[in-house]
């Protein structure tokens, strides 16, 4: 079990230092912030004293798009000021971020990569309010949630909803932008017989803005195949591929969340103004792509030691965009392989006040991520007690056994500029030097507030 909880320890400790504003305050363990009051260490192998409570499943009708109903009283409690869990929570959910990012860049070398750590973490804690004991202990320990005075005969257990209603006021600090800048949207398609618990399907609701639970009926597996794809492409704020294949008559239940986020560069003085301008691949191969270009004031390093320039930008009041371009001959992979020490620390407290004019791709990107494969990359071992063989759900249906048999993150960044002219005695700063982001980079989309990282990746080439 160390497997699953050692590697996350020094990423903690190196995110602790990254959110910097944070920094001084009193230590408080992460599980004493999300457990619930008066909780008791629990025997791994008895069952739940009490039957899981359940409720049935609307079947799926495509002329029915409208998302569950939820309690709103709740909601609102979900977006209450929670400062000290919300920096902590910060803290684990980049650690693991980081963590699965780089084994999925070094599977996918020479693409575009995107990863949103907030849509991951949220999606494992909500299985986790489904799975039985012994799971949702392996859930507890990847996630940096265990309290690390469990022993061999006994666990203690968060609550994994004051978790969801955490991560969820993160994503509400995003609250100065129109209002379909940040938005999650969550899908399970279970079989038509089952009946799902009421944990899991507050879950569902804690972590997304909009959630469809719907039962199907999968004996006809082309057909369902057919029905739950076109439900979750008519229903999703933006167009869906298909995304479930190979169903099988015995399925349980499918699921996928999205987490969409359409970003602005945002300037004090002019808007940035767009233009063609090439776009370095690599050394042989140049694309022609739209790039935004402003001269202002920017917070940037130049990282001599590591050889890349730092620059961020504002997408709003409370989020912002790290934009890491590695210098002529170094190569993505040689900045990627350094994620995992104090270096990103050091670029966060190093960043200095500078007038640049700067030249930025736009871009649109999305990507769709199967949870297995994610955490199959990290260690087999760890898919196979979370979501594969060893996993036991128990408490997320009233039928046994229930298995999660399809499980995807969806994520979709647009980053964009608002063009204009210079306002009227707005004078542009003199004595700029010229950044220009025309060659394969790396970007961190940061909520200021927590430093949480929402979004993460690199971009080989932006015409793509």
């Amino acid at each position: 079990m160390k497997r699953l909880w050692s590697p996350l320890l020094p990423l903690v400790l190196l995110c602790c230092c990254l959110s910097g504003i944070h920094s001084n305050r009193v230590y408080v363990h992460p599980f004493h912030l999300f457990a619930a009051k008066n909780v008791s260490c629990e025997t791994l192998q008895t069952k739940p004293t009490k039957p899981v409570e359940t409720v049935p499943v609307a079947p799926l009708d495509v002329a029915v798009v409208t998302p569950d109903a939820r309690d709103l009283s709740t909601q609102d409690g979900q977006r209450q000021n929670n400062t000290e869990r919300t920096a902590v929570l910060a803290e684990l959910l980049n650690s693991l971020g980081l963590r699965i990012y780089q084994e999925l860049s070094t599977k996918q070398q020479g693409a575009n990569t995107l990863l949103s750590p907030v849509n991951t973490y949220g999606s494992l804690v909500t299985f986790y309010l489904g799975a039985s004991k012994k799971t949702a202990n392996s859930f507890q320990l990847l996630l940096g949630l265990s309290s690390g005075t469990d022993r061999d005969d006994c666990v203690f257990f968060v609550d994994g909803h004051t978790v969801l209603k955490t991560l969820q006021s993160i994503k509400s600090l995003v609250d100065d932008a129109p209002k379909n800048e940040i938005s999650t949207q969550l899908w399970a398609f279970t079989r038509q017989d089952a009946r799902l618990s009421e944990d899991f399907i507050q879950g569902t609701q804690d972590f997304s803005d909009a959630s469809f639970i719907r039962g199907v009926d999968f004996s006809s597996t082309q057909q369902a195949e057919e029905l739950v794809n076109s439900f979750v492409n008519k229903t999703s704020v933006e167009e869906v591929e298909s995304i479930f294949k190979d169903l099988n008559p015995s399925t349980n239940l499918l699921y996928i969340s999205s987490f969409n986020f359409q970003g602005s560069w945002k300037t004090t003085a002019q808007p940035p103004k767009t233009s063609l301008q090439e776009f370095h691949v690599d050394e042989t191969t140049t694309v022609m792509a739209p790039v935004m270009t402003h001269t202002g004031v920017f917070y940037h390093l130049y990282d001599k030691l590591r050889r890349c320039t730092i620059v961020r930008l504002s997408l709003s009041k409370q989020t912002y965009m790290l934009l890491v371009l590695p210098h002529q001959g170094v190569s993505l992979n040689d900045i990627e392989s350094k994620l995992l020490t104090d270096v990103i620390s050091g670029w966060h407290h190093g960043l200095r006040e500078g007038v640049l004019t700067l030249s930025v791709p736009k871009f649109s990107m999305s990507s769709t991520s199967d949870l297995r494969d994610l955490l199959t990359n990290l260690d087999p071992e760890i898919e196979a007690k979370l979501l594969g063989s060893l996993a036991e759900f128990n408490r997320l249906s009233s039928t046994e056994p229930f298995t999660i048999d399809k499980a995807y993150n969806k994520v979709l960044f647009e980053l964009s500029g608002e063009e204009g002219e210079l306002p009227k005695n707005q004078e542009i700063p003199s004595g700029a030097l010229e950044l220009s982001i025309n060659r394969p980079f790396l970007f961190f989309v940061v909520e200021g507030d927590s430093n949480a990282i929402l979004i993460m990746g690199k971009i080989t080439n932006p015409t793509l």
